[in-house]
């Protein structure tokens, strides 16, 4: 916690060494020289204070980061291209060697407004913490007041003023600087101070989260444009394959070598896959929208150059996700609640300081005069100082019960620490079986559409040669038309899970870069 500022020409009291009070500039005479020598002790006074509390002791416990237990490796098996090797992921999109997804995410960090959103709600909290750290110093009230004023010739001073020896009616001219200053012996005010600067590192966290999730979002939706698109693509062309058997097939009705049912069941065919083609629009259209919103912008803005089909990025043939201590460090949600547990624990520190007393330092320095004249001469200065101890005799418990309250609320925060901690275990343990598991199924999923193009292109030739039938040939071409359509998802799939991977381990940010209130951490 930062001590209070020492006497320089910066503190709160020197400006009474150039300054009268109330901003009257005093050159010189017996005014200027009292004044002067009375600023002259009370920074002597607030020297000495300054010097008490640097040393002084804060009450309450201190923080200190928890140690949790966390496996030395992955339960899952790192197959398929995890390993434990662990490398910067800030920009984890690049490994998708995609130029367009690398400008949508640079854009997206700079125009999102969830990021601004988070960006302001930073600010806040610098601004709540420099509320806080406000009563660390003196108060200084500066007045400037004239009053006229007629006494009761029936008052108590009636007898003076019908005699003559004071006047009927008066002026009063009265300029003074009021100060008082809590002095933060107990140390309840340094950890309330304390407590705002671990706010400010979990409105960080919170806005890294924000980050982290944004960018996975982003890539995601990119993903899925990219899949919709090429299953639009295959769609059109099985489509134009069927339409080119059902014209072969009345051909064969023509010749009589085919039957008015062969016709009908390539029309079905032909209708059911035409159907699929307006969902897809749909969700590309979808895709697109959300990805515009994304980048800040209206629904329709990104219409024009993301409507142009592109392949779906391939993942990397390595990705490093380190170890499981390394989320201690990477993970934005474990480090928010450690921050939220120590802001939890500065919180007992000025719960307890309560039951402390108070001390204050009061004290008022001014010119008084019933003449303007007058009233920067010697004569017309006053001044006064002197402490003033408060402390709590009788609150029915409400202190202590208070300490008791934030003692519960830090052991939540420590078992929201853990649960942090145990929940991105899990999240990152469940995206590595994803991403494996669905590894495992694109590769047969590509022997199985390999397999069903020759299983087409054979039923074709043994219709045209009589030596099947053209249910054979239908149920070829259906069940290609389902395996491209799986393959595709799956290709589409093997990307998203290896984005929920990176989002998983907390990938978006550098940790090596983050700080808490200024200070590095």
């Amino acid at each position: 916690t930062r001590p209070p500022l020492p006497v320089t020409a910066k503190s709160p009291l020197a400006p009474l060494y150039q300054r009268g009070v109330g901003g009257i500039l005093i050159k010189g005479g017996q005014g200027g020289i009292l004044i002067s020598r009375i600023a002259n002790r009370l920074l002597r006074i607030y020297t000495v204070l300054t010097l008490m509390l640097c040393g002084g002791c804060a009450v309450g416990p201190d923080h200190r980061p928890p140690e949790p237990s966390v496996p030395s490796h992955w339960s899952e098996p790192l197959a398929g291209g995890p390993t434990h090797r662990s490398e910067s992921l800030a920009e984890w999109w690049q490994a998708f060697r995609d130029e367009q997804l690398n400008a949508l995410m640079v854009k997206a960090m700079e125009s999102n407004l969830d990021l601004r959103i988070a960006e302001a709600r930073v600010r806040e909290t610098r601004a709540l913490r420099g509320v806080v750290s406000t009563r660390l110093w003196p108060t200084v009230d500066g007045s400037a007041t004239y009053t006229r004023l007629r006494t009761s010739e029936n008052g108590p001073s009636g007898q003076a003023v019908t005699g003559g020896l004071l006047p009927l009616e008066t002026n009063l001219y009265d300029v003074a600087l009021d100060a008082t200053w809590e002095l933060d012996i107990f140390g309840g005010t340094r950890r309330a101070v304390e407590a705002a600067e671990a706010e400010i590192g979990a409105a960080q966290e919170i806005g890294r989260d924000v980050r982290v999730t944004l960018l996975a979002e982003l890539g995601l939706n990119y993903i899925e444009l990219r899949g919709l698109q090429k299953e639009l693509a295959v769609t059109r062309n099985n489509l134009k394959a069927q339409q080119q058997t059902l014209e072969l097939t009345r051909d064969r009705l023509k010749a009589g070598l085919a039957t008015e049912l062969d016709v009908t069941r390539a029309k079905a065919q032909v209708a059911t896959t035409a159907s699929q083609i307006p969902a897809l629009e749909t969700g590309i259209k979808r895709a697109i929208h959300r990805l515009s919103v994304l980048m800040g912008e209206s629904p329709g803005a990104l219409t024009s150059p993301l409507l142009d089909a592109e392949p779906i990025p391939s993942v990397p043939p390595e990705v490093p996700v380190g170890l499981p201590s390394d989320l201690l460090r990477r993970r934005p949600d474990v480090r928010r609640a450690e921050r939220q547990l120590a802001a939890a624990t500065a919180h007992i520190g000025v719960a307890i300081a309560d039951l402390f007393p108070r001390f204050f330092l009061t004290g008022a320095i001014g010119l008084q005069s019933v003449s303007a004249g007058d009233l920067l001469t010697g004569g017309s200065q006053f001044w006064s100082l002197g402490p003033t101890i408060q402390w709590p005799i009788f609150n029915a418990g409400r202190i202590r019960q208070n300490i008791e309250v934030q003692n519960t609320r830090q052991e939540q925060a420590l078992l929201a620490y853990e649960q942090a901690v145990l929940t991105s275990l899990e999240d990152v343990e469940n995206a590595l079986v994803a991403y494996g598991k669905e590894q495992a199924r694109f590769r047969e999923l590509s022997e199985a559409t390999q397999a069903n193009h020759q299983a087409v292109e054979l039923a074709n030739d043994r219709y045209r040669s009589g030596l099947v039938d053209f249910l054979d040939v239908l149920e070829a071409e259906r069940s290609l038309f389902t395996i491209q359509a799986q393959f595709t998802q799956s290709e589409q799939a093997v990307s998203q899970n290896l984005i929920r991977l990176y989002k998983a381990l907390g990938g978006g940010w550098d940790p090596a870069k983050a700080s808490y209130a200024g200070r590095g951490r």
